[in-house]
């Protein structure tokens, strides 16, 4: 909690396996059978928002999304403001808002604002703060807005050892309103329970005061647990192989017992600063848009873009992720699952997703025309969803001009019209059963 700037004595931190986890606990403890109102900001489709909402709508939730501006994909601000202002017969609360402060597909950021304004109007803040960077909660001000629940990932904060486990961080003078979810995963959400001093207490040796997230802990009082709960001795011979191993590897030379951890990426990101981070992200994203957005296909007479950006453009507070999709020299997209995967062979991570909830303005009416039906099945029934697919590229902290430039130059490759037929023949002269990609 310190790492991320978040007070103990206002939140109280629940650990889940990921994202997805902790959108499912929240939907089953939130009351919706007295605020019933769930409201949604996502331009794209994402696992674990459409699993709060199948959660919450068989709980008796009314689900309602904001929409987003074609092809910036800016938050169109006469409905959501609609949505958020209504009238309340009653003294209980409105619903759940859910607010990222920033898109993770387009990069595109959202104003503080939103969620006062939602508090105003009655309305329980989740903020979803998953999209941001490490170190980036410093100058998040929790203290103005305090939202009564907030979400955080640790994906790919560990350095060499990626990790996908989140946080929910529940306000305390919010806690009282859940109900004990009836979850069939490893957490639940639970009343609150005291608990006795003597359980609390932790000897001053085994605390790490410094400011660096790495050193050691005690493994002897992990081993004597371990040993304790297993009855079976093949258990116990596993075990003592594996101890020994760490113990043999990690154990610090002074020999006194202790592991030492390495926590590498959050001390790397503790040594650079968030102005650092903060600016370099920003200068490489812009640099790609640019670069990107210079590519045309040679001898074409309209002068076809090989690239087409969604969100927005090159702009000082953008976030450190680009959603495009590639042309051919026809004008016709390519796939973004065989972008993907052509990506993927020359190392370079790319993603792809599916923008929805457009509005299209008079001027971009003849774009309406790119948008693609997708079916989704969700409580027993089929419901029609009309987005665009695009890929991503995601910047992390760890980030430099190499990376982003060895990614300009694999979408260049795109210009040569046999680039793709050419990775065909080469997959399969490497003998590859699978020649799809």
């Amino acid at each position: 909690m310190g790492f991320l700037n978040i007070s103990r004595n206002d939140y109280s931190m629940v650990f889940v396996a990921n994202r997805t986890a902790a959108f499912k606990l929240l939907a089953e403890a939130y009351p919706f059978q007295s605020s019933k109102n769930l409201l949604t900001v996502y331009d794209y489709e994402s696992e674990a928002v459409e699993a709060m909402i199948d959660i919450s709508a068989k709980r008796g939730a009314r689900i309602s999304s904001a929409e987003f501006s074609w092809p910036r994909m800016r938050i169109q601000s006469a409905k959501l403001k609609k949505l958020l202002i209504r009238k309340r017969t009653k003294k209980e609360n409105t619903g759940l808002f859910v607010f990222p402060l920033q898109s993770r597909m387009s990069g595109a950021r959202y104003s503080y604002l939103w969620m006062k304004m939602a508090q105003e109007n009655g309305w329980r803040v989740l903020l979803d703060a998953c999209a941001l960077g490490p170190k980036d909660m410093n100058s998040l001000g929790l203290s103005l807005f305090q939202p009564d629940f907030l979400i955080w990932s640790f994906y790919k904060v560990f350095g060499e050892n990626p990790s996908g486990f989140a946080c929910l961080f529940v306000k305390k003078t919010t806690v009282s309103i859940l109900e004990a979810s009836r979850s069939t995963g490893i957490i639940s959400l639970l009343p609150e329970k005291k608990v006795s001093p003597s359980a609390m207490d932790t000897s001053e040796d085994d605390l790490d005061n410094s400011s660096s997230f790495s050193g050691p802990i005690s493994i002897q009082a992990t081993q004597s647990r371990i040993h304790e709960g297993e009855t079976s001795e093949q258990q116990n011979t596993e075990v003592e192989k594996t101890s020994q191993l760490v113990a043999s590897e990690k154990l610090a030379e002074s020999g006194n017992g202790r592991l030492e951890v390495q926590c590498r990426g959050l001390d790397h990101v503790d040594t650079l600063g968030l102005i650092l981070i903060s600016s370099r992200g920003r200068y490489l994203v812009n640099w790609l848009i640019n670069a990107l957005t210079k590519l045309q296909h040679p001898n074409t007479e309209k002068g076809i873009q090989l690239v087409r950006i969604y969100g927005p453009k090159v702009r000082f507070d953008r976030g450190p992720a680009v959603a495009f999709n590639v042309y051919d020299w026809k004008g016709e997209k390519v796939d973004p699952v065989l972008v993907q995967k052509l990506a993927d062979r020359s190392n370079i991570s790319l993603s792809y997703g599916f923008l929805h909830k457009i509005w299209f303005s008079d001027k971009y009416k003849e774009d309406e025309r790119l948008l693609e039906r997708r079916t989704i099945e969700g409580n027993g029934k089929e419901k029609v969803d009309r987005g665009i697919k695009v890929i991503t590229a995601s910047f992390a902290f760890l980030t430099d001009f190499v990376d982003t430039y060895r990614l300009w130059a694999f979408v260049a490759q795109f210009l040569d019209a046999d680039f793709v037929e050419k990775e065909r023949w080469r997959y399969t002269a490497l003998n590859q059963k699978t020649v799809e990609v």
